[in-house]
C-alpha cells in the first residue's frame, strides 16, 4: 500500500486541502502520515480513520520512506528539506503548494483542466516534483482556458484585485481589526440622522492616517483603501506577482511561443477570492458568440456570466464565490480599440482553484499513474 506523507496541514491551504479531500472521500487505498514542525506526538486530524500520533516533519529517513510527499507547509521548508532527502537517494513523488520548485526544471506546475498533457508527459518522463502554480495566475487560466486552447489569444492584460487572504491568516484578521477599527470610529456619526457622509470620511481618513491604525502586517492600510503593491520588486519595474503572470502562464501552458501577460496587481479589502479585469487581444476578429462559446466550454467549472447589471451582482462577485469551485467569467464585450480586443472579468477563490484543488488533484492523478 502506497504510503503518503502529509507536511503543513493545519495552515491556511493545509487545511482547506484536508476539508476537500475529506468530502470527496480521498483518504482510502493508502496510508496516511501526518507529519508536524512543531507538534511532534501530537494528535493527528479527524480522517474518518484511525491517525497515528504526529510524526517529526524534519524526520528525513521517515519521510524518505514515503511514496508521496504532500506539503503546504511553505517555501522555507521545501529548501531545506526536499533537497536534502533526493540526496538520501529518495525516488518519490513530491507535491508542493509553496512556489520555491516552480521554475526547477525537473517540475512540473499542476493545473489539470488546463494542462492535463503536460502532467501526463511529465508521469511518462519519470518527472517527480509537482507543484502549485501562483493563485492568481492559475484562476485567470481556468477563466481563459477555452479560448487559450483555441490559439487565438495574443497577449493579455490582467489587472488584479487580490483579496487579503492570498497574504495569509494574519493579513485576513488584520484587515478585519481594520474593519473594526473604522466602524467604531464612525459609529457616534453613523447613528447620528443629521451626520453628513463628509463629516464621516473625514474621521475615517483621519484614523486611516493615524500612526496607531493596525498595518503591522500589510504595511498600510486596506479597509477602505487598496495597495497597488503585492510581492518583491523587479528589475523589471512588475513586482514578483506581476511577473508570475507570464512566466507561470507559459510553463503551465507550456506555450511554443510565449504569450505575452503582464498588469498591475493590486490588494483589496475582500476576505478571500481573487478578481482580475482582463483585456485580451486575440490575433484576429473572433465574432463575440464564438469567444464565449470558447470561454463557457473550457471546462466544466467556467460559468459564463451574462453581461447585465444583474447576473454580474449575482454571480461575479467574491461574496458570490466564496467556498466554491465555480470560476464565472463575465462583463465579455469587444472593445472600442478594435474588433481583436476583448474585455472580460473573471472571480475565483484562490484557497481552492489557486492553491488546494491542483495539489487535491494531483495527488489524485499520481496515486492513479502509480495503481496503473
Amino acid at each position: 500500500m502506497l504510503r503518503i506523507g502529509f507536511v503543513g496541514w493545519r495552515g491556511m491551504v493545509g487545511s482547506v486541502l484536508m476539508g476537500r479531500m475529506r468530502e470527496e472521500g480521498d483518504f482510502k487505498g493508502f496510508e496516511p502520515l501526518f507529519f508536524t514542525t512543531s507538534n511532534v506526538g501530537g494528535e493527528g486530524p479527524d480522517m474518518g480513520l484511525e491517525i497515528p500520533p504526529l510524526k517529526d516533519g524534519y524526520d528525513v529517513e521517515l519521510l524518505s520512506s514515503m511514496d508521496i510527499i504532500v506539503t503546504c507547509q511553505g517555501g522555507d521548508y521545501t529548501k531545506r528539506i526536499s533537497p536534502e532527502i533526493r540526496r538520501l537517494g529518495w525516488k518519490g513523488y513530491w507535491i508542493d503548494s509553496a512556489s520555491a520548485l516552480r521554475m526547477e526544471d525537473d517540475s512540473i506546475i499542476v493545473l489539470d483542466p488546463v494542462n492535463r498533457s503536460v502532467i501526463d508527459s511529465g508521469l511518462s518522463s519519470d518527472i517527480k516534483t509537482y507543484v502549485g502554480g501562483n493563485c492568481t495566475v492559475s484562476l485567470m487560466l481556468m477563466a481563459l482556458s477555452g479560448l487559450l486552447a483555441s490559439g487565438h489569444v495574443e497577449w493579455i492584460s490582467s489587472m488584479t484585485y487580490q483579496a487579503a487572504s492570498g497574504a495569509g491568516a494574519k493579513n485576513m484578521k488584520e484587515l478585519i481589526a481594520q474593519m473594526d477599527v473604522l466602524g467604531s470610529v464612525s459609529k457616534a456619526l453613523l447613528d447620528d440622522p443629521a451626520s453628513t457622509a463628509i463629516a464621516i470620511d473625514e474621521v475615517v481618513t483621519q484614523n486611516l492616517r493615524s500612526n496607531t491604525f493596525p498595518t503591522e502586517n500589510f504595511g498600510a492600510p486596506l479597509a477602505g483603501s487598496i495597495i497597488p503593491w503585492i510581492d518583491s520588486p523587479m528589475d523589471s519595474g512588475q513586482t514578483r506577482e506581476e511577473w508570475k503572470g507570464y512566466a507561470e502562464s507559459n510553463r503551465i501552458l507550456q506555450t511554443r511561443t510565449p504569450i505575452p501577460v503582464d498588469g498591475v496587481c493590486v490588494r483589496v479589502g475582500a476576505m478571500r477570492c481573487h478578481s482580475q479585469g482582463l483585456t485580451i487581444k486575440l490575433g484576429t476578429d473572433v465574432p463575440i458568440d464564438e469567444v464565449s462559446d470558447m470561454l463557457k466550454n473550457g471546462n466544466r467549472w467556467v460559468q459564463l456570466v451574462s453581461n447585465d447589471k444583474e447576473s454580474t451582482l449575482q454571480h461575479l462577485t467574491p461574496a458570490a464565490v466564496n467556498g466554491t469551485l465555480t470560476v464565472p467569467v463575465g462583463r465579455l464585450r469587444k472593445m472600442l480599440m478594435g474588433p481583436e480586443y476583448v474585455t472580460a472579468f473573471t472571480v475565483g477563490d484562490q484557497l481552492l482553484w489557486g492553491a488546494a484543488e491542483p495539489i487535491r488533484r494531483i495527488l489524485n492523478i499520481i496515486i492513479e499513474h502509480l495503481s496503473g
